[in-house]
């Protein structure tokens, strides 16, 4: 038996490994096809017509910046154009094709790129609140939804993901990224490639990716955005590279620069940046883009000209410019004067051809042009659905004193505030494709949720700022922001009157979609006064009061953490956020997100997170204001909500951790094992989280990072032995060489429900 055993490992890996070549001979054989093609196709080229493929025009539907492009239709004629975004549907697409390949004069088929960050027409929750799911195989589903949905739209590029590691609420592009950690951050990455671009790039249902934005974006000083970031070797690839090279990893096709300058010099015009860690360290194969306008904004950084700036950045190693024309305009001369070569505009159209060629384009430069797709795979009952699912899971509860919630569908519910009864509000940021037909509001979704079994009265109570300057401001991508001409004291009123008259009171309040995202940075991020005030008024009531709260950031809540009995954090869910919503408030699904992003006490704290280095002279635990320590006079260390919080209708005990062993050596491995409990009266999701900690290091090491969690569903009663396993690789850091090591030495592990209420032991690595 023992003899036959074998045998069938021995031939099991041998068809495993003859698999494996023969897969690699098949991947050899297809890239020396595309070369081939690729080389006679540009023996043809003029040098303006592959400076034409370095050249990514807008179609004009939603662009980011004041510039357009013009003659869009003479540039494709010309052969001066080498790729379309915000153009979609397959007649608009397919026209602007039928131009490139019948009246051009080598017929190079264009590629079609969009912003689909968080869904295409069905919209999922925004990447912040996706990412507090913990649930990676519900991240890619999203993301394969969205690449069908696009796809069949016509587009087969997408600037997404979006990887950027923020500690920084103020940051409005927080929104649109993972959180504040590189772990969690890496994994989401990983998954969201393999989403969009599928295990093969040519069929119809897949879109190339887009990393952005490289790098360090969301470090941008004082949270303010586009703004320089200035950052050490160490804090760089200990904490912010991560995800970006996850992405790469994933075989992502395309990287984007990112606005700011990093330690001097601009992404865009960054050589170390864009070739000596992107390509040489990191092996990245695919084509760089710039962000809109982002070369011609190197002569606001004060690096030159449109000629001057446009030679940095090809030589930096970028090889398509968005809008500013620069490449298009310039490069030939620059060519001829000797600040470019030829040898690097080749390898820049290179890149771009072959891009095009692993989309299938050559093949077929229609194959995303199919009508009946756009009827038949859009808006799906089983994207729809997913997008509810989504929803609830991104939900996180944050306080539920006296157990508030479900509510019991039955008596009056008073549901108040701005943010009540606007589906416009309802997708959140870098939503430009949804459809709002699909998108109910709040109240629309808990009247179809509880239909004649309960009264819901509905009153605004408050506009959502006081500033109606500011309201304009906060507006973009036509998002409507409800406002009411009424006095506060009139509108509160209404509201209070209401409240009096039901049995709880859900006040929707918050940031509107469009205050957070790019160029929505905020130096103040409480909730707007005119809806504190509000709060209070419905807090005096005396029933109870639930806050709904939209938000794309972390917010400064102290006060409505103390004063308010529930609170349910709901971000912006997309599409089906209003019936998510209602899902979750009435018990029909029980909230189980835990948050990415720390929540601070004030804005004072910001930049808090939950992996800091100790300090020399760390606060004593419970010593909150000792001298000499690393804290402040005027409040505690502590966030209001640390990484990875979130409650649930139920709870959950764990036990002491057990560990297989106390120490190993490189090349084994450690188990440890948790058994935790659902001790509540209903069934519940847990996302059990492991941190560790290296106390002694060749570099200062943070206080506790996250190596692994698990989401486990449990029933009321039930308990579950979880377990994670520990290598070597796990333990690495780049030391100050920019080694990646893992020195040996004392640790400690950590596993629990969040960042701070963790059981501990120590382990070894030999």
């Amino acid at each position: 038996m023992k003899k036959t055993t074998s045998f069938l490992l021995v031939a099991g890996l041998l068809v495993t490994q003859a698999g494996f070549a023969q897969q690699q001979q098949s991947t050899a054989a297809k890239d020396t096809k595309m070369n081939t093609y690729i080389k006679q196709l540009m023996s043809k080229m003029t040098v303006e017509e592959k400076l034409g493929q370095l050249n990514l025009v807008t179609g004009g539907e939603a662009t980011t910046g004041s510039s357009v492009s013009s003659d869009v239709e003479g540039k494709i004629k010309r052969g001066q154009v080498g790729g379309i975004f915000s153009m979609t549907t397959p007649a608009r697409i397919r026209k602007a094709q039928e131009i490139a390949v019948k009246q051009s004069r080598l017929h190079i088929p264009l590629i079609f790129g969009q912003d689909v960050i968080h869904g295409y027409k069905t919209t999922f929750p925004i990447p912040l609140a996706l990412s507090c799911s913990w649930d990676l195989p519900l991240i890619e589903k999203t993301a394969r939804v969205a690449a069908t949905e696009a796809s069949a739209d016509g587009l087969n590029w997408t600037f997404s993901p979006m990887v950027d590691i923020s500690r920084d609420p103020r940051w409005g592009r927080i929104s649109e990224g993972n959180g504040e950690d590189k772990y969690l951050g890496s994994q989401i990455a990983k998954v969201m490639v393999k989403g969009y671009q599928g295990d093969d790039l040519s069929k119809y249902n897949t879109i190339m990716a887009c990393v952005k934005h490289f790098a360090l974006y969301g470090a941008a000083e004082a949270g303010r955005d586009y703004n320089t970031t200035d950052m050490s070797l160490d804090r760089m690839y200990n904490e912010y590279l991560p995800p970006y090279k996850a992405a790469i990893d994933a075989g992502a096709g395309s990287v984007m620069t990112s606005f700011n300058d990093i330690n001097g010099v601009p992404a865009t015009a960054n050589k170390w940046l864009m070739t000596d860690l992107l390509r040489k360290q990191w092996g990245f194969k695919g084509f760089v883009v710039t962000d809109y306008t982002a070369v011609s904004e190197l002569i606001e950084h004060g690096l030159g000209d449109l000629q001057q700036v446009s030679s940095l950045s090809l030589n930096a190693g970028v090889e398509m410019d968005m809008v500013s024309e620069g490449f298009l305009t310039t490069l030939k001369k620059s060519l001829a004067e000797g600040k470019v070569t030829e040898v690097r505009i080749n390898d820049a159209c290179r890149l771009v051809l072959e891009a095009k060629y692993k989309l299938g384009l050559f093949e077929d430069p229609f194959r995303y042009c199919n009508e009946e797709r756009a009827k038949t795979e859009i808006l799906t009952p089983a994207n729809l659905q997913l997008a509810r699912e989504a929803a609830t899971q991104s939900f996180v509860l944050l306080k539920n004193q006296n157990q508030v919630l479900p509510l019991r569908k039955s008596g009056t519910i008073a549901l108040v505030g701005p943010l009540a009864n606007t589906r416009s509000n309802m997708p959140g940021t870098w939503s430009v494709n949804a459809d709002l037909s699909n998108t109910p509001s709040l109240l629309e979704g808990l009247k179809a949720a509880v239909g004649s079994q309960v009264k819901i009265v509905h009153s605004i109570g408050s506009n959502l700022l006081s500033d109606p300057e500011y309201q304009t401001r906060a507006t973009m991508f036509g998002r409507e922001i409800p406002r009411d001409n009424r006095s506060e004291e009139q509108l509160i009123k209404e509201a209070v009157d209401n409240a009096s008259k039901s049995d709880v009171v859900v006040a929707a309040l918050g940031e509107s979609s469009e205050m957070t995202g790019e160029s929505s940075s905020r130096s103040d991020i409480e909730l707007p006064e005119v809806q504190k005030r509000l709060l209070a008024a419905l807090l005096k009531t005396g029933k109870p009061v639930v806050l709904v709260l939209f938000t794309g950031r972390p917010l400064a809540i102290k006060w409505e953490s103390e004063n308010v009995p529930a609170i349910l954090n709901v971000w912006f869910g997309g599409t089906q956020s209003a019936n998510a919503i209602a899902d979750v408030l009435f018990g029909d699904v029980n909230p189980s997100g835990k948050l990415t992003a720390t929540f601070p006490q004030n804005v004072g704290q910001v930049p808090i997170y939950y992996s800091h280095k100790n300090t020399g002279r760390p606060l004593v635990e419970g010593k909150w204001f000792s001298k000499f320590r690393s804290n402040y006079l005027d409040v505690s260390n502590d966030p209001l909500y640390p990484f990875g919080f979130g409650l649930s209708y139920t709870t959950f005990s764990y036990g002491d951790i057990k560990l297989s062993t106390n120490s190993f050596k490189p090349g084994q491995t450690l188990t440890a094992s948790v058994t935790v409990t659902n001790t509540g009266k209903v069934a519940g999701k847990e996302v059990v989280q492991l941190y560790t900690r290296d106390l002694v290091g060749s570099s200062t090491r943070p206080v506790k990072e996250l190596k692994g969690f698990q989401k486990i569903s449990l029933k009321a009663g039930e308990s579950k032995e979880v377990t994670f396993t520990i290598k070597e690789d796990d333990l690495k850091f780049y030391n100050s060489s920019l080694k990646n090591v893992a020195e040996p030495g004392a640790f400690k592990l950590f596993i629990g429900s969040n960042s701070r209420d963790v059981k501990e032991v120590n382990f070894s690595l030999l």
